[in-house]
């Protein structure tokens, strides 16, 4: 396993209000900084591959249209 190490983070009001909504659904603090950081830091990474969101960017303009779900319906 890596080593690990300790650093002091200074958050603003919300931020820290954000952190406590986290952690009552269970989500530890330090598990939200640390991908966080992996997200935003992602360039600066060596021999590693970014992480992702899952997130993509589509130019299909049908995409997430529900009237192809149901035209069968509709006869």
């Amino acid at each position: 396993m890596a080593r690990k190490f300790t650093t002091t983070v200074r958050l603003d009001g919300e931020d820290a209000a954000a952190l406590k909504r986290a952690r009552k659904d269970g989500i530890p603090a330090s598990a939200l900084i640390r991908q966080g950081l992996r997200v935003v830091a992602a360039r600066y990474y060596r021999r590693r591959r970014p992480p992702t969101l899952g997130l993509f960017v589509s130019e299909n303009p049908k995409l997430g249209d529900e009237s192809e779900l149901f035209k069968d319906l509709e006869e």
